[in-house]
């Protein structure tokens, strides 16, 4: 149940400002699936790239369309254009130097990003190239930001063991104090008929050497595949939408009480499970369902250029689908408390968050889950 809202309701405009100010958490955005729409037209013409448009306008709406497919197959043809744009150590650092100042200006406090860094070695780049651009990118912008990096499910388990290797390789290299540096791994990529339990051995290393956890599941896959993904040692669930499927079963309980006692949290990415077709509308939302049930979860962008939203848009849609201020606040301390970045990151952002809750006379508890 949401939070109590006394105000009376605002207009667009309004709510937008409103969703600006509050303090944002972003666990759960790819990188190469954010860039500016005029960034990735100059990242395309220096590349000698045909673009699927010649102008801002037009190649947005060619994205929009690919977002509004209902389709995960139509929504990722995107990326091919994007990683080949990307595809040179000055602009993937530009990219994610963008992605973090693009974040800090929708009123994020603290930032995660993903990408899968060798996907860029068909375009000359090699994995190591690749994450130290991003990094130097990152560690550009004064947002705390970290970079997870992504192995593609559906790859060969070698091509898997490399962005493994290469997580861990640049998590324990020492860097200057506050720079950006490698905080996590994950699966993502297509989850049927690719089972995260392939790789348990690998993750268990990953997982012991201090490597942040999270597993894309439950988004295009059941939802058990979000208690496999726990029992694999995974803190954090990209998407995880799927698990409200099992909250209509009998054993619903035993579920909850699993994923609570693996302390999993969900990163759900609202406007983008509806343009893959994981959601029928916001409104109707598992993330409704899971919230009221008591599941640690919070809302984030997945794709800004695929699903033409950002972390201010998503937070003013997820109000007008019937989600209260002190819900979203509950969600970024939930968030805040599950990232991957140092305590001091985290303490920060928890304490803006709170500020922010005073400020605006929020109510101070996290709602009672429902019966």
């Amino acid at each position: 149940m949401s939070l109590p809202d006394a105000r009376p309701p605002l207009d667009d405009d309004a709510l937008l400002r409103q969703a600006r100010r509050l303090p944002k958490v972003l666990l759960h955005e790819h990188l190469d699936g954010g860039l500016r729409v005029a960034t990735l037209l100059d990242l395309l013409h220096q590349r000698g790239i045909a673009a699927p448009a010649e102008d801002v306008d037009t190649l947005a709406a060619w994205f929009d369309a690919r977002a509004h497919a209902g389709s995960l197959v139509e929504y990722l043809r995107g990326f091919a254009l994007t990683v080949a744009a990307m595809a040179t150590p000055e602009g993937l650092a530009r990219v994610a130097f963008e992605a973090a100042e693009d974040a800090r200006a929708e009123g994020c406090v603290l930032a995660e990003f993903r990408i899968a860094p060798l996907l860029f070695e068909p375009h000359g780049v090699s994995g190591d190239a690749a994450v130290e651009a991003m990094l130097d990118g990152l560690s550009r912008s004064p947002l705390p930001s970290g970079l997870i990096v992504c192995a593609m499910r559906h790859e060969s388990d070698e091509q898997i063991a490399r962005a493994a290797e290469l997580a861990l390789r640049f998590h324990h290299r020492p860097g200057r104090p506050g720079a950006a540096r490698v905080i996590g791994f994950d699966l993502a990529g297509p989850e049927a008929g690719w089972p995260a339990s392939r790789h348990a051995a690998l993750l268990a290393r990953v997982r012991g050497a201090g490597l942040g956890l999270t597993l894309h599941a439950g988004e295009a896959d059941a939802g058990a595949r979000v208690l496999e993904a726990a029992r694999l040692g995974a803190s954090r669930i990209g998407h995880g939408v799927r698990l409200a499927d099992l909250l209509d079963d009998p054993g619903a309980g035993q579920v909850l009480a699993e994923v609570k006692s693996h302390g999993i949290h969900l990163e759900i990415c609202p406007t983008s499970n509806v343009h893959t077709g994981a959601a029928a509308s916001l409104a109707l939302h598992p993330i409704h369902r899971l919230w009221q049930a008591g599941v640690s979860l919070s809302f984030h962008t997945d794709n800004k250029l695929m699903s033409r939203i950002d972390h201010a848009g998503e937070a003013a849609n997820l109000v007008r689908a019937g989600l209260g201020w002190g819900d979203l606040v509950h969600m970024g301390r939930d968030a805040a408390v599950a990232s991957f970045l140092p305590e001091a990151a985290r303490a920060e952002a928890l304490r803006q968050l709170d500020a922010w809750a005073e400020l605006e006379r929020l109510a101070p508890a996290r709602p009672t889950p429902a019966a």
